[in-house]
């Protein structure tokens, strides 16, 4: 029962999230055909084939950027699920996270706009390239440029190639399948099959779920050692010392941290916030001008890599049964009601 309470907590604490940007990558895989060549007679070290791009790259730029940033945004605010099948995404960081996914597809919708508009100018511009650098390599030039121009979706057809989604779902396992959504003659074979592959997939769910808490408990811990230790770096190799920007960072990450901790885990976060009361009330200015107050904000960030990295390598059991726990009791409570 405790693998399903954690269950029912993750189901409860946050989503999961799938986003998908699509867009044409205005590539084409030459094959020694293309160029009227025996593929036997092709050595590699006089002619590269495979992929090339048919547009210069700055074409798609805009389109490369917003497909980085969504992915960014996306696993910065999230745990991967079930070796990545999808992020899970807190309830805390839910209304940020899809209002700036918004943001990104409406800029996807207007890079797009831009792109159809400067498509025929830019097809044209490729195909007389293509037949420069063509008449150059191979004897039959016109070959290899209809290859190419084959290769551009006509500009009516190009909505296939472009897409931007974002899809949230609900953590929940498989639920036995009604005969009457089966229509077969052999409807109890396949029923019998289709029930069987719920259930082996809702026990591979919940036995999962106590590895991804303390999986996302580690991570969020691993990460706090990793911003100290750049922190520290900063402060020891930078022209200024300390930097506001600097401690800027652990502020903004705290924050974060706050967000994403659904798991529970408060000794870390109670450590942070001491961290936050002792060290960040100090402007970089000050730290700057005080060799004394410079040392105690080394010694405390070093102190919380150190702590962050113990916590890291500790077992996070207690975490995930008080995580598992307040299903219980919120059940308990639901059914007093």
């Amino acid at each position: 029962m405790n693998d399903q309470h954690l269950l029912d907590c993750l189901t409860r604490e946050g989503v999961l999230i799938s986003v998908s940007v699509r867009y044409w990558r205005a590539a084409k895989k030459l094959q020694a055909q293309d160029l009227g060549l025996d593929p036997d007679d092709v050595a590699e070290r006089l002619i590269s084939l495979g992929h090339k791009r048919l547009l210069p790259k700055e074409a798609l730029a805009a389109f490369s950027l917003i497909e980085s940033r969504a992915h960014a945004l996306v696993e910065a605010s999230s745990f991967p699920f079930m070796n990545g099948v999808a992020r899970y995404l807190p309830n805390a960081k839910l209304a940020e996270v899809t209002r700036r996914l918004s943001e990104l597809e409406q800029e996807f919708r207007v890079a797009r706009t831009e792109f159809d508009g400067r498509y025929s100018k830019l097809r044209a511009s490729a195909v007389r390239e293509w037949h420069e650098v063509a008449s150059k390599l191979v004897a039959d030039p016109d070959r290899v440029v209809a290859t190419i121009q084959a290769a551009f979706p006509l500009a009516d057809k190009l909505d296939r190639y472009f897409s931007f989604s974002t899809s949230l779902f609900q953590v929940r396992a498989p639920e036995a399948l009604e005969a009457e959504l089966i229509t077969s003659a052999d409807q109890q074979a396949i029923m019998a099959a289709r029930q069987q592959a719920a259930v082996d997939a809702r026990a591979k769910i919940q036995q999962g779920v106590e590895s991804f808490v303390q999986d996302a408990v580690a991570s969020l811990r691993e990460q706090t050692a990793g911003l100290c230790d750049e922190m520290l770096a900063s402060m020891r190799d930078g022209k200024t010392g300390v930097h506001q920007r600097t401690l800027n960072r652990l502020v903004d990450f705290i924050d974060r941290f706050k967000a994403l901790n659904f798991a529970g885990d408060h000794d870390l976060e109670a450590r942070l916030e001491e961290v936050r009361k002792q060290f960040l009330t100090k402007t970089a200015e000050e730290y700057r001008d005080s060799d004394s107050a410079r040392r105690r904000l080394d010694a405390g960030i070093r102190n919380l890599a150190d702590e962050a990295r113990k916590l890291a390598r500790s077992d996070a059991s207690e975490i995930v049964e008080r995580f598992g726990q307040m299903g219980v009791r919120r059940f308990s409570l639901s059914d007093a009601a």
